[in-house]
């Protein structure tokens, strides 16, 4: 074979497997978590033997399309925010990014979970993320400074839980970041309990971002 050749299968390929990635986010958005790949296939304009052959199982397919979304909404703010000089603005802004992007992607976010698919590694890059920007933020005497590394998952968990008591599209978490923020300023703050290790979302009843 040659170079060409497999140069442009290559390239195919990619671009096959972001068409099944943007069909199956489209797929759950519309028609649940629950959606059948045999549907994504078609929506992607594939046959079901070639999305098998990118993605062998759902958890697969679920986490790369976390990935995708990851990268397409997420990663670019979180840039953005390490540019920023002002730290509290920084972490607020990526906070607000992640929200949007689960509040669009909450089907693909509930596909995860049913499939398996959540895991501390498929959130770590977003959770360090926030570490540092809290980090920065602690420094500068912007976030209270008893908040630890832990402390940002659960509160992630938080966050993401009021999702599923209104509906999508309707912005109404933006109350609840800003209560949550509210509570990060190191002014007029109460002591804090003593923090827990996390659970691994592998047990029962694990954290699901």
């Amino acid at each position: 074979m040659s170079t060409e050749t497999s140069r442009r299968l290559r390239a195919d390929a990619a671009r096959n497997s972001g068409k099944i990635l943007r069909a199956a986010r489209e797929a759950w958005a519309e028609q649940g978590p629950d959606a059948l790949l045999e549907d994504i296939a078609r929506r992607a304009g594939v046959g079901i033997a070639t999305l098998y052959r990118h993605f062998p199982d759902k958890a697969g397919l679920v986490r790369a399309a976390l990935d995708q979304s990851f990268a397409e909404e997420i990663a670019p703010a979180i840039e953005r925010a390490l540019g920023d000089d002002d730290p509290r603005r920084a972490l607020t802004a990526v906070l607000e990014a992640a929200m949007s992007t689960a509040d669009r992607e909450r089907n693909t976010l509930a596909a995860a979970r049913n499939s398996g698919a959540v895991t501390a590694e498929a959130s770590s890059p977003f959770i360090e993320s926030l570490t540092l920007l809290a980090r920065r933020g602690q420094e500068a005497g912007l976030i209270r400074a008893d908040l630890v590394a832990d402390d940002l998952p659960r509160i992630m968990v938080m966050l993401m839980g009021v999702l599923w008591t209104m509906d999508p599209g309707s912005d109404g978490w933006r109350r609840y970041l800003a209560l949550v923020l509210d509570a990060l300023s190191p002014g007029a703050t109460s002591p804090l309990p003593d923090a827990v290790p996390l659970r691994s979302p592998r047990k029962r009843g694990g954290w699901p971002v």
